[in-house]
């Protein structure tokens, strides 16, 4: 089978986005799992190049729409990317927000999707951007944001998967929210993607919202969604006391868990594994992954930001996109 087609933005050119994604690419790991491809300036990835201290050969592709994988060399030391010249050297700024980057970060986030859209790629990862960059430029409608019953952040990290009900919303009014056909709905979703991805019959669990699972949102909305869901054929379990769910997912007991908001999936998430974690946008219609950073100005130019999580993420989008389920599966 061939190796599936990654398209990643580089994310904001003044960030770490191309520095993390230099090492990642020259480290090898990403050509094992996919062909991978880059969008965004040339010239940024460069002068990323010098600030990691790698050498690599940059290929270069113009238009969209003269993109072939037969292009793509399995060569670490080349690196590939469609520059459709949104900058030009001369504008390349550095460890700040301008409305430059932001329409060139924007501009990139389009022609990722439409390769997607039009099967030029088989699946995207958007590197770290900055919303200062691009409120500037006018263009944060840009931003995929999770949105209840339409779209979800999905993050991995090892063992422990949490897809988030809702994202940035206050606790009062995740209460009001929260439904028994919201709460189906996700699990349908989830469900459909991860067996997309290569995992059988997957394992989900559902965090209550309230200690030991046990108040009015569990009795009235969480538990009737989940009986919803067990009748349409999902494998799922709960609401389980969210004191206690996560830490029987990351030993092996479930494959993921939908938490009820941001603070209660992000806590676990942080805590079990910051470093090396990555992100499924669940909404669009491809496989679409990020990174759970920005774009880290303080330390930008120095070599020093971590690439774990842009290496993760293109190694799993590699894995899911072959449907061959999660990494360490």
């Amino acid at each position: 089978m061939q190796k599936p087609v990654i398209a990643t933005m580089i994310g904001d050119p003044a960030g770490i986005g191309p520095e993390v994604i230099a090492r990642a690419w020259v480290g090898g790991k990403v050509h094992q799992v996919s062909r991978p491809v880059l969008i965004g300036a040339a010239s940024a990835m460069e002068r990323a190049l010098g600030f990691v201290g790698e050498k690599a050969k940059i290929e270069v592709i113009e238009q969209i729409h003269s993109f072939s994988p037969d292009q793509l060399s399995d060569d670490p030391r080349t690196i590939t990317v469609i520059d459709t010249c949104a900058m030009q050297e001369t504008e390349l700024p550095l460890g700040e927000d301008t409305e430059i980057c932001g329409r060139a970060t924007a501009q990139w986030l389009d022609e990722m999707d439409l390769m997607a859209r039009d099967g030029l790629v088989d699946a995207t990862i958007m590197g770290p951007i900055s919303t200062g960059s691009l409120k500037l430029a006018g263009k944060l409608d840009k931003v995929v944001s999770p949105t209840p019953g339409e779209s979800y952040l999905v993050l991995f990290t090892g063992s422990l998967r949490v897809i988030h009900l809702t994202d940035h919303m206050s606790l009062r009014s995740v209460c009001d929210v929260i439904s028994k056909d919201l709460v189906a709905a996700a699990i349908h979703d989830i469900d459909s993607a991860m067996r997309d991805w290569g995992v059988e019959n997957p394992r989900i669990a559902i965090a209550g919202l309230n200690p030991h699972a046990m108040g009015e949102e569990e009795r009235k909305s969480i538990a009737p969604g989940v009986e919803k869901a067990k009748s349409a054929g999902a494998n799922v379990f709960g609401p389980i006391s969210p004191d206690s769910v996560f830490r029987q997912c990351i030993d092996g007991d479930y494959d993921i868990v939908l938490a009820m908001c941001h603070d209660q999936g992000h806590i676990a998430v942080k805590t079990w594994g910051f470093s090396g974690n990555c992100v499924v946008i669940l909404g669009p219609p491809y496989l679409h992954m990020s990174v759970a950073h920005g774009t880290a100005y303080d330390i930008v130019g120095t070599g020093k930001a971590d690439p774990a999580m842009i290496e993760n993420a293109m190694v799993t989008a590699g894995y899911l996109a072959a449907g061959r389920g999660f990494p360490d599966s």
